[in-house]
């Protein structure tokens, strides 16, 4: 569709492949992923010159893909990193040793480099079996990937050579992130949760939301360089499920998230706040930080669109942020709230009702 000129009829073009699950696009082709079956991914090129569409190529890869930034095109190659559950044989003592071995199923994650054919022209296969995989991104010639059961491993993968993907390093820390802003070259913004290990049993209790800053400088040791914690157990964001309700702009060193902000009170609790405890939800609308690599994470303030002290209702809920010149605008499903971008001062707002 010519955004510039409406006049112009669109370009179509219907290929048939059942169900479509995810999209990348380059500036010249679009990828298009189908589940093929439960093991395995369809991948269809379409090469994108002026008005024309042309299907040219359709490619399998084990695995099924996360989402939009599990993809990647660079140079003239395609990149993919998939998650797929192998089964593994394990003699399991419960009240007494068994003939027949239990057959576990375990996640694992890969990740495959493509020609333009979509021919599978490098792997690399069953990275940290057993762990969830949360998110991925591909910088340049390196793919980040968070995998996650007790802790949050970050690894950090080198795709110089598309032939043969190598890990590079790997960086563990409590907690994970289910979404990876680039900062810059070296530096990533990492957004999900905080966690803290179970003391029985190989998993972890989620906590409230975490941001952190990752310095991926040293490939081999990349390190948790800063990290903010926002609420309790039960506090959420909705860019845990998608990336747009995230405002992040590195000129500006500006990063403002909406949270819905869970509080534990410990006087129910007088032998301790157990770990698995959930916070009642008491607060709703966007937390605003200065970001910067010499001093982190530094909270400015934040914006509610409730009209009292108490948890506003889910139509006022602010769900996206932008800026315009010097205003900070908050949407919700009941207003548009704009504040000075300088120190937050309250302007005006729209009311949508």
């Amino acid at each position: 569709m010519n955004m510039q000129d409406a006049s112009e009829e669109p370009t179509t073009l219907s290929i048939m492949m059942g169900q479509a699950s995810n999209m990348y696009v380059s500036l010249n082709n679009i990828y298009v992923t189908s589940p093929h079956t439960a093991e395995e991914t369809t991948i269809y090129r379409v090469h994108m010159q002026n008005n024309n569409l042309t299907a040219m190529a359709q490619g399998e890869v084990p695995g099924q893909v996360l989402n939009q930034f599990s993809m990647d095109e660079y140079g003239d190659y395609f990149r993919i990193a998939t998650t797929e559950w192998t089964e593994e044989a394990q003699n399991i003592s419960i009240t007494k040793p068994l003939s027949t071995p239990i057959i576990i199923s375990l996640q694992s994650t890969n990740v495959y480099t493509l020609d333009m054919n979509l021919s599978i022209v490098g792997r690399l296969e069953n990275i940290s079996v057993g762990e969830n995989f949360h998110a991925a991104r591909f910088v340049g010639d390196r793919c980040y990937l968070v995998t996650f059961q007790k802790t949050d491993p970050l690894f950090v993968v080198n795709l110089k050579d598309p032939t043969s993907p190598t890990i590079l390093g790997n960086l563990t820390v409590s907690g994970y992130s289910d979404y990876l802003q680039p900062y810059d070259e070296n530096h990533l913004i990492g957004v999900g949760k905080e966690t803290v290990e179970a003391e029985s049993g190989y998993f972890a209790w989620y906590q409230g939301i975490k941001i952190s800053i990752f310095d991926v400088s040293n490939v081999s040791n990349p390190v948790q360089m800063a990290n903010v914690t926002i609420g309790d157990r039960n506090s959420y964001s909705p860019v845990l499920d998608d990336h747009k309700a995230l405002l992040f702009d590195k000129q500006m060193d500006l990063l403002v998230i909406p949270v819905t902000v869970a509080k534990i009170d410990p006087s129910q609790y007088p032998d301790g706040v157990p770990t698995s405890a959930y916070g009642t939800q008491v607060w709703q609308g966007a937390y605003v930080y200065n970001i910067t690599l010499t001093d982190g994470l530094v909270l400015k303030g934040n914006i509610t669109h409730a009209e009292t002290a108490e948890m506003p209702p889910p139509t006022l809920w602010v769900t996206r942020t932008l800026y315009i010149d010097d205003v900070l605008y908050t949407v919700s499903q009941g207003k548009i709230k704009l504040n000075s971008l300088a120190d937050l001062t309250f302007l005006m707002e729209v009311d949508l009702s």
